[in-house]
């Protein structure tokens, strides 16, 4: 049996209010991302859309939303086939700025499921250089 839960952390020069906000608001999580109808808030459930198709690409529930703390939903695309993953961020102070951890788990095991795993991990690096671009022109700019 393996594990395929994906692990990340990050530091950026910015507050956990301002990560925050870039991990909840349509507005912001298009810029990195891929941007809900409305704002990720507990217990509700979201689509997200391809930025330039406008095609639902995730979708799932906000399991918990402890603002400026910890961001909880479930996680599924299309080549899950129904499954669902589960994806958890974590925000940390530090001096300077905010450790942003990502854990992403439950996703499909296997062999012939390892190629999505792969292309997940992959596409988790892209997304956070562009939060950490993006915070970082907001703190410097």
């Amino acid at each position: 049996m393996t594990d395929n839960t994906i692990r990340k952390s990050i530091y950026i020069k910015a507050s956990r209010e301002q990560v925050w906000d870039y991990l909840t608001k349509p507005e912001l999580l298009k810029v990195w991302f891929h941007p809900p109808q409305s704002t990720l808030t507990h217990g509700e459930p979201y689509e997200m859309r391809g930025r330039e198709s406008g095609d639902k690409v995730i979708w799932g529930r906000v399991r918990d939303a402890s603002p400026f703390d910890r961001l909880e939903y479930t996680f599924t695309i299309g080549p899950m086939d129904g499954e669902k993953s589960k994806v958890i961020w974590t925000l940390k102070n530090v001096e300077g700025g905010t450790r942003l951890s990502l854990v992403h788990s439950g996703l499909p095991r296997g062999a012939e499921a390892f190629g999505l795993t792969l292309a997940l991990d992959k596409g988790w690096d892209g997304h956070l250089l562009e939060l950490r671009t993006a915070l970082i022109e907001l703190t410097d700019g």
